[in-house]
């Protein structure tokens, strides 16, 4: 299936969602020692994966689920249906690529799913200063989302304090934009590694080519967790991946308190 370009849009760190300013928990693994070269920061994202990326990357999937019917979900080697990512289908609703329209009673099916996705996403992340800076993000990206794909449903999301979770919203942006389940889980899994990989450049000086090197070397990992987590996303909400990093939570509390700091988390 030839890659979509909205597919590299959506990637793309340059996507005006504020993840320039997260470093995925790098910058306190550097402060405590964990993380100090090339090999050390390859671990890092190795781990990252098998931890935030692989439920980032499922609850995602599972979101976009939520609002996707089975038969809008493009098979591999077809043309996935127009959608709000074509500009024949501007307007249209996400879950209804045809453009046929929703009820309320769809509308309150998809509310219910996303409220227990968030709420199950929220149980597996154990630091109070994690889940701030997802809902953060999640916010931060809704902004996008709605500039850019304003007949999206982005109204099922559950009105939770601080907002939904940040892979919920890609979840239902990436539906917006036409992307597959697959995909979806890709740009997740894509965005854990690549967010700290581009903070170890700033943080230790790192030669950008090396570390370019690396992520280059984890591609098939990465490849294979996205496609672990979308399978997951068929799976209900509190069985979805709730794989943990105990360290990094402990981290993330240390660094919320630093006074000075180059990023947010």
């Amino acid at each position: 299936m030839a890659t979509s370009s909205l597919l590299l849009l959506l990637a793309d760190g340059r996507f005006p969602a504020g993840a320039h300013a997260h470093s995925g928990g790098l910058e306190a693994a550097v402060a405590a020692g964990r993380v100090a070269d090339l090999a050390s920061l390859e671990a890092f994202l190795v781990g990252r994966l098998a931890t935030a990326g692989l439920v980032g990357a499922a609850f995602a999937a599972a979101a976009h689920r939520a609002v996707t019917p089975s038969a809008a979900e493009p098979a591999e080697g077809t043309t996935r249906p127009v959608g709000l990512g074509h500009p024949a289908g501007r307007g249209t609703s996400p879950t209804d690529p045809a453009g046929r329209g929703t009820t309320s009673t769809g509308a309150a099916v998809r509310g219910s799913m996303l409220a227990r996705l968030d709420a199950e996403l929220d149980a597996r992340t154990a630091s109070p200063a994690l889940r701030a800076v997802s809902r953060r993000q999640g916010r931060a990206l809704l902004r996008a989302g709605r500039a850019i794909w304003p007949g999206a449903s982005f109204d099922d999301l559950p009105a939770t304090p601080g907002g939904a979770h940040q892979p919920l919203v890609l979840g239902l942006l990436c539906a917006a934009a036409g992307l597959s389940r697959a995909e979806t889980a890709m740009v997740a899994a894509h965005g854990t590694v690549t967010g700290a990989a581009s903070a170890g450049v700033r943080l230790l000086g790192l030669d950008p080519y090396q570390v370019q090197a690396v992520l280059v070397g984890l591609v098939d990992l990465c490849d294979d967790t996205a496609a672990e987590a979308a399978r997951a996303a068929d799976d209900p909400p509190e069985r979805l991946p709730a794989a943990a990093a105990p360290l990094a939570d402990i981290h993330a509390e240390a660094h919320a308190t630093w006074e000075v700091r180059l990023f947010a988390s």
